[in-house]
């Protein structure tokens, strides 16, 4: 496979304090099975979906324990994950993590956008990313959610060169990100009425399944807790969620779609 264009989402993982509760929450939920734990790299752990790999999960590092909030990471791609980072920093975000190699697997870095979003870039070798996408148990859309829309927009485009359009519509400020063909990313402002102010930005993670409310029900009742949902649109079934660790994702049924595409400017 061909190294994928700067700027498409390529990978995502999480960590979590409890591995095999979230393994076997995700498990239930969205049909992964694991791979073995790879020592080497402290312990990170491939999920499969259909013996194709779709996410990973990874306990803390040392130290790290209690510290950080579960939360999942969307990774861009980058032929250069040192050049990106320049880029990021030049564009008023802040580094994380400095670029390093992950053994032959490839070379990552970890960021912070200007209005606080964190997410990851990987510079492929052994591994590529994805191995499914866009299909039930596997990654389908990712969004970017700000109270600072303006901001993450310029970010963005600077660093990874997309072209962005405008959802035609009165009451919602929604924004699609391109490099000139399918869409890759969206990007959602989170309100004062439905994101209390200690939530910080993030991007949300959507994972495609077969139905979109026998999913939230599963996750509820593996412990999980629905955020908003199950509701109908026209890119299909989806509800917002929290694992029992607190990592936020969204489930989506792509094929159960309602209403018309919205147009964009």
């Amino acid at each position: 496979m061909a190294s994928r264009p700067e700027g498409t989402p390529v990978w995502t993982d999480a960590m979590f304090t409890d591995l095999e509760g979230a393994k076997e929450f995700y498990g239930d939920v969205l049909g992964w099975t694991f791979g073995e734990a790879s020592s080497e790299f402290g312990n990170y752990t491939q999920a499969l979906k259909n013996g194709k790999a779709v996410a990973a999960v990874v306990p803390p590092m040392p130290g790290q324990d209690g510290e950080a909030q579960s939360a999942w990471c969307l990774y861009f791609a980058s032929p250069d994950v040192a050049a990106t980072a320049e880029k990021i920093k030049g564009a008023g975000g802040t580094l994380l993590m400095e670029p390093m190699q992950v053994g032959d697997f490839g070379s990552m870095c970890l960021a912070q956008d200007p209005t606080g979003t964190v997410f990851g870039v990987w510079q492929a070798g052994q591994h590529e990313g994805f191995e499914l996408q866009g299909e039930t148990g596997s990654f389908v859309w990712a969004e970017v959610f700000t109270r600072e829309p303006a901001k993450a927009d310029a970010f963005y485009t600077t660093v990874f060169g997309y072209g962005s359009k405008k959802m035609k519509d009165d009451q919602i400020d929604y924004r699609i990100f391109d490099l000139g063909a399918d869409p890759l990313l969206g990007r959602m402002v989170m309100t004062a009425d439905d994101f209390p102010p200690e939530i910080p930005s993030y991007i949300q993670i959507y994972f495609g399944v077969d139905n979109c409310d026998k999913a939230v029900e599963k996750a509820e009742a593996a412990g999980g807790r629905k955020v908003f949902g199950p509701m109908d649109s026209p890119f299909g079934r989806f509800a917002a969620l929290l694992d029992p660790q607190g990592a936020a994702f969204a489930v989506i049924d792509v094929r159960t779609t309602v209403g018309e595409m919205p147009e964009m400017e």
